[in-house]
């Protein structure tokens, strides 16, 4: 299984996301390839915001190698499973899809509910962690 994890800057909430999804795949020996991408261009050659970093670090992943990098069309060809942080990322991304194919790879993390951006305000990224923890377990629980 191929997984994408989309946010718009590709730098807090996708970066955490494609940390904890592979760790939680690796521990429930699943051998999937994740991924990250920002719907936006802002920060593409960048590694993850040095706050993501810290976060994931204090759980025990390490996410300081990513690159940060922006959402293309071909990503549909290349992911089974594109999973977007908020309503804004799901109209990016499928507004991009080419047919209803790509658009059926496409859904939120966390169902009807957002993974609010962290970016502006220090104090969430802890309870932003907490949310993707679960919205991964449900994914891992899901498809595996």
């Amino acid at each position: 299984m191929k997984l994408l994890m989309v946010c718009l800057g590709n730098i807090c909430r996708s970066p955490l996301a494609e940390g904890i999804m592979q760790h939680q795949a690796q521990q429930s020996g699943l051998d999937w390839d994740v991924d990250s991408a920002g719907t936006g261009n802002w920060h593409i050659g960048e590694g993850p915001d040095h706050r993501s970093v810290r976060t994931a670090r204090q759980f025990g992943i390490d996410i300081s190698k990513q690159v940060c990098r922006q959402f293309e069309v071909s990503d549909f060809d290349e992911f089974d499973l594109i999973l977007v942080m908020d309503k804004n990322n799901l109209s990016d991304v499928l507004a991009q899809s080419r047919n209803e194919q790509d658009a059926a790879k496409v859904r939120m993390l966390l169902n009807d509910k957002e993974v609010p951006d962290p970016y502006y305000d220090n104090t969430q990224f802890e309870p932003v962690f907490k949310l993707i923890e679960g919205g991964c377990k449900d994914i891992i629980n899901e498809y595996k």
